[in-house]
């Protein structure tokens, strides 16, 4: 089954907003200290159903020991947020599939 972001963060309580209304670099700065393993997404790569946007490379957090993600998720006119939740193996192992190498160009 695919996962969509806009649909669980309007139907589920089961997520937690670390920062929200914030720029590209705050959310990267907050995925990085928060997750325990980051992987890199080029601009428009669709994660959890989602394209998303930022500055390059955009960091994805990832804690397979709890089955979480955390991921920026921008919205026009609202700015920036960073949202923790929930997620099946699967969606984890979508994003190791489109991951980049942050110190590649």
């Amino acid at each position: 089954m695919s996962f969509c972001l806009e649909l669980h963060l309007q139907q589920s309580e089961d997520y937690e907003i670390l920062i929200s209304n914030a720029g590209f670099k705050e959310a990267k700065v907050v995925i990085e200290k928060h997750a325990p393993k980051i992987l890199y997404v080029k601009p428009g790569a669709k994660v959890l159903g989602a394209r998303i946007i930022g500055v390059p490379p955009i960091p994805i957090g990832i804690d397979e020991a709890q089955s979480k993600m955390t991921v920026p998720y921008t919205k026009p006119c609202h700015g920036t947020a960073v949202v923790e939740l929930p997620v099946e193996k699967e969606e984890i192992d979508k994003v190791k599939a489109i991951s980049v190498n942050p110190h590649k160009k």
